[in-house]
This record gives structure tokens, sequence and C-alpha cells, in this order.
């Protein structure tokens, strides 16, 4: 009896080593990836993967912030300069032409002290012209152009009617008859309108 018994508490025991082993491995098996697209060993549960493609999306953002920061700050700059170099151009826009005048100036004083002490009417004329000639000569230089008005069709693009009169001939009907005031132009420019007088 005592063998039986010994024999039963075997196999008791021996069922309770293959229960807690089974046991065992399903307690394995769950916790282990049983996802067969997934190579290894890895845990259905593990985070890993997921935190790695937040750091590298955390990495992203901050680099485009980085980016961003240095871009705005070369824009600022910039905008800085810009609006520097424009006022300092402003300031200083008319220095060649007053610089290229400043001879003709000279010119003019000596013509001036010229007519004080001379009575010498003919040289006091030629002196003025040799000052008007430079002047024209320096400002064409610079690229201004006179406009020529005179018997040329009425254009309200390019001038200033001051006043209508009557035709002399047919032909000069719509036409320039006389420049009160020529017009110029600055590089092919317009700057200043003619003032003229249409035939009507």
């Amino acid at each position: 009896m005592s063998e039986q018994m010994s024999e039963k508490e075997q196999l008791t025991n021996e069922n309770a080593d293959n229960l807690s082993a089974e046991m065992n491995e399903e307690a394995l098996a769950a916790s282990l990836n049983t996802d067969e697209s997934v190579n290894g060993m890895q845990h259905l549960d593990d985070e890993v993967g997921e935190e790695s493609e937040m750091e590298k999306l955390r990495m992203e953002l901050e680099e485009a912030k980085d980016k961003y920061i240095r871009l705005a700050a070369e824009f600022d700059n910039f905008r800085k300069r810009t609006a520097k170099e424009r006022i300092e151009l402003i300031q200083t826009a008319g220095k060649d032409v007053i610089q290229a005048m400043l001879d003709v100036l000279d010119d003019s004083e000596r013509a001036q002290k010229q007519m004080e002490s001379s009575e010498d009417i003919a040289q006091i004329k030629e002196g003025v012209q040799l000052v008007f000639s430079k002047l024209q000569s320096t400002l064409q230089h610079r690229g201004l152009k006179k406009m020529e008005a005179k018997n040329q069709a009425f254009d309200a693009d390019l001038h200033e009617a001051i006043t209508e009169i009557p035709a002399p001939t047919e032909d000069m009907v719509g036409k320039v008859i006389d420049e009160v005031q020529p017009g110029y132009y600055l590089n092919d420019k317009l700057i200043r309108f003619a003032k003229v007088v249409v035939g009507k």
C-alpha cells in the first residue's frame, strides 16, 4: 500500500513538474515577440523603436529651428545693411554731378570778376559763352539731353501745353509752334516736360 502511495505521489510530483514546466514555457512565449514580421527576439511591448523615432524627429525639428533662426538673422542684417546703404546713397546721390559742376562754378566766378574789371563787351560775351558751353558739356557727359520739341507733333507724354494759338499754316495744326521751357531727358528717361505753345 505504501508502494502504491509513493507511486501516486511520484506521479503527482511528475505531473506537477510537467505542469510547472508548461506554464513556464507559456509565460516565456507570452513575454517574447511571436510576430513573424519582426526579426529576432524583440518584445511586442518594447518602445525602443518609438523612442528613437521621436528622438530623430526632435533632432530634425531642432535643426529646422536653428536654420530658421539663422535665416531670419541673416535677412534682418541684410535689411539693415540695405537701408543704411540707401540712406547713404540718397545723401550722396548728387555728389558726382556737384563735383563736376564745381569747375563750371569756378569759371563763373572768374567770369564775374572779369565783368567787374573789364569794359570790353565782346570779351565778356565770349567768357560767358565759354562758361555756358562748359556747363552744357558737363551735363551732357552726365547723361542730360535736351528735347527737340519745336515743329514736332504735340505729345501729351512729352509736352505740357501752356496755350493754343491759331496755326500759321495748315500743316502746323496739332504741332508745337513755340517752346516756352525746354524738356530734358536723363539717360533717355524723361525728367522734365517741355512747356509748349500748340497750333490749333
